[in-house]
C-alpha cells in the first residue's frame, strides 16, 4: 500500500508536483494539457496537507498514498462479510442466521438442503432430543398469559415479541414498520427507554412501555420520576404491561448521554424532555436504592397503572443482589408480574468494548439462575420469566424456555426484517437503509408498508417452526419444554442433559436449611431484602 523504504516515501507525492508542473508548462503549448491539472493540483494540496497536519503519523511520512491504508480500512469489514467469512463463521450473527431471517420474512422457503455444517462432535455442540411418538403440529401459535394474582388486567402474549428499541436510536420509518408489523401479528412492541412516541402509536400495535433511569415519558423536570405523567401514559388501551430497566446486555451498568444536537422536537416530545440541553441517563435509578424499595415500586406503578402487568429487565451480574430481590418478595409479599432476563451477549446497543465483551452474565446462566431463585423461594408459578439475548430462531426460543423462561424477546432479528445488514454503524446515524438513522435521505428508502409484512411474516413463520419442534419432541406446547430436553457434547465421548449440568432447585428449597447448594448456600447467605450491597 505504501513502501517500506524510507527513500521512496516521498516518491508519490514528488510525481504528483512534477506532473503538475509538466501539465502546466505543457499547457502553454496546448491547452488540452490544462485539463489533468484539476486532478494533480489537489492532490498536490492534499499532499501539503498531509505533512503540515498533526494527528496522523502515518500521513506525514507517506502523504498522499497513506489515505490508501484508511481507504481499505473503512471497506475491510464489509468486504469481510460478503467475501471472506463462512455460512457459520460471521458474528454477531452470521450468514446462515441472516438469510433465515430474511427468507422467513419474504415469506419464502428458509430450508436447507445437504446436512448441517456444524461439526457435532465437538465438545459443545447442543441438540434438542425429539420423541419417537410425535405429535401433530399445533395450528395455533403459542401464547401465554402475563399477569399474576395481584394484577387485575393480565395480558396474553405471544411467546416471541419485539425488544427494546427507542425512537431516536431507530428511525421514525422503523418504528412505524415494527409496530405495525406486530399489530398484524398479534404481539407486543417494546418501546426501549425512549418511550412512547407518536410513531408508536401509529398502528395501534400492542406496546411494552419500558422506561429506564432517564424515566423517560415520565420524568420531572430534575429528571425524576414523576407519577402522574407515568399514569397518564400507563393507562393508555395500547399500552398492555410496564417494563422498568434495571440494566440491559449490552451494557450493564452503563449510563449515557443523548447530546443536546441529537435532540429533535419530536424526541423532546416523546421523552419529555427539554430541547437545547443533553439529557442524561444515569448508571442507577433514583427511585429506588434497595430491593424492598424495588419491589415497593412495582407495587405503585401497578396501583398508577390501573392494574396493568409491572415487571423489571436485568443483566445479571453480582448474584447476591437479585436474591436480595427474592429475599425483599418474601418481605413485602409484592411480586412483579414478569422478569426479563437479558444476556450479556449484548444488544442493538452501542457500548465500549470492555462492558460488550466482558460485563454481565450469559442469557443461559442468567436464566437458569434466575428460574431456580424463584423456584426456591416458591414463586416461580406467580412470575413469569421473559429472555432476552441472540433469540433469532425457532430453535432458540426452545432453548431459551427449556432453561425457563415463559416467554422471549428479540431486537436485532427484527432489524434484520426491516432491511438491516448487520453494517454496525448504528452510532454513526450513517446507517445505509434507513433502520438505525435519523437522516431524511436514508429514513426514507424504509418503506413502512413492505417491511411491516416481513416483520409479521417473520413472527408467524418462526413461531410456526417452533409449532413443528414442539411436535417433534412429543409435547403439546412450549412450556411443558424442561432442561432435560436439551444435550450437549462435553467430551468426546460424553454426553450430558442440561438438568445433570444445571440441577435445578426443588420448590420453596430456598426457605430451609440449603444443602448440596454450595452457590445458592454462600448468596443466600449474603443477600439482603434492605441494600444491593451483600450481607
Amino acid at each position: 500500500m505504501y513502501s517500506t523504504e524510507h527513500k521512496f516515501r516521498l516518491v508519490p507525492f514528488q510525481a504528483v508536483i512534477g506532473l503538475s508542473v509538466a501539465f502546466f508548462l505543457l499547457g502553454f503549448m496546448h491547452a488540452g494539457f490544462f485539463w489533468p491539472l484539476l486532478i494533480s493540483l489537489p492532490l498536490v494540496a492534499l499532499g501539503a496537507y498531509d505533512l503540515k497536519q498533526p494527528q496522523h503519523s502515518l500521513l506525514r511520512n507517506y502523504p498522499i498514498i497513506g489515505h490508501g491504508r484508511y481507504l481499505l480500512e473503512s471497506i475491510g469489514p464489509p468486504m469481510h462479510q460478503y467475501f471472506v467469512e463462512t455460512n457459520k463463521s460471521g458474528a454477531p450473527f452470521n450468514r446462515d442466521q441472516r438469510s433465515m431471517v430474511y427468507q422467513r420474512a419474504k415469506d419464502i422457503t428458509s430450508k436447507k438442503p445437504f446436512g448441517t455444517e456444524l461439526n457435532v462432535y465437538q465438545s459443545d455442540y447442543i441438540w434438542l432430543t425429539h420423541s419417537m411418538a410425535p405429535k401433530s403440529k399445533a395450528k395455533e401459535l403459542p401464547r401465554i398469559m402475563i399477569g399474576g394474582e395481584q394484577c387485575i388486567k393480565p395480558y396474553s402474549a405471544s411467546v416471541f415479541n419485539i425488544s427494546g428499541m427507542s425512537y431516536g436510536s431507530l428511525s421514525s420509518n422503523a418504528i412505524m414498520a415494527l409496530n405495525k408489523g406486530a399489530q398484524m401479528g398479534n404481539f407486543f412492541h417494546n418501546t426501549g427507554e425512549g418511550s412512547i412516541s407518536r410513531y408508536h402509536r401509529e398502528y395501534g400495535g400492542d406496546l411494552c412501555w419500558q422506561f429506564g433511569s432517564g424515566y423517560f415519558g415520565c420524568r420531572q423536570k430534575d429528571g425524576s420520576f414523576d407519577p402522574e405523567l407515568f399514569a397518564e401514559q400507563a393507562q393508555d388501551d395500547q399500552v398492555k404491561l410496564i417494563e422498568i430497566k434495571l440494566s440491559q446486555g449490552a451494557k450493564p451498568g452503563h449510563g449515557g448521554i443523548l447530546p443536546a444536537e441529537k435532540i429533535t422536537l419530536e424526541i423532546a416530545e416523546a421523552r419529555k424532555i427539554p430541547m437545547g440541553q443533553d439529557c442524561n441517563s444515569p448508571p442507577y435509578h433514583t427511585a429506588f436504592s434497595t430491593p424492598i424499595e424495588l419491589l415497593e415500586f412495582v407495587g405503585r406503578l401497578r396501583e398508577l397503572s390501573g392494574g396493568k402487568p409491572i415487571g423489571f429487565k436485568l443483566c445479571v451480574g453480582q448474584p447476591w443482589e437479585f436474591l436480595g430481590v427474592c429475599k425483599a418478595m418474601l418481605e413485602t409479599k409484592i411480586l412483579p408480574d414478569f422478569i426479563v432476563i437479558d444476556g450479556g451477549e449484548g444488544g442493538t446497543g452501542a457500548a465500549p468494548l470492555e462492558f460488550s465483551d466482558r460485563i454481565g452474565m450469559p442469557l443461559r446462566e442468567g436464566l437458569v439462575f434466575a428460574h431456580n431463585a424463584l423456584v426456591g423461594i416458591g414463586v416461580r408459578e406467580q412470575i413469569r420469566l421473559g429472555a432476552s439475548g441472540k433469540v433469532i430462531s425457532a430453535g432458540m426460543i426452545a432453548w431459551a424456555i427449556a432453561f425457563g423462561a415463559d416467554f422471549t424477546s428479540a431486537a436485532r432479528p427484527f432489524m434484520f426484517t426491516i432491511g438491516c445488514i448487520q453494517a454496525q454503524i448504528c452510532h454513526s446515524n450513517m446507517c445505509p437503509v434507513g433502520v438505525a438513522t435519523q437522516d431524511p435521505k436514508l429514513t426514507k428508502a424504509l418503506d413502512v408498508e413492505d417491511k411491516s409484512r416481513r416483520v409479521c411474516n417473520y413472527h408467524r413463520n418462526t413461531l410456526d417452526t417452533l409449532n413443528e419442534i414442539i411436535a417433534a419432541t412429543g409435547l403439546d406446547h412450549p412450556d411443558q419444554l424442561g432442561q432435560r430436553y436439551i444435550c450437549q457434547r462435553v467430551g468426546p465421548t460424553e454426553i450430558k442433559t442440561y438438568d445433570e449440568i444445571y440441577p435445578s432447585l426443588l420448590p420453596g428449597e430456598l426457605l430451609g436449611e440449603i444443602k448440596d447448594r454450595p452457590f445458592f448456600k454462600k448468596y443466600w447467605a449474603l443477600a439482603r431484602a434492605d441494600s444491593f450491597q451483600s450481607g
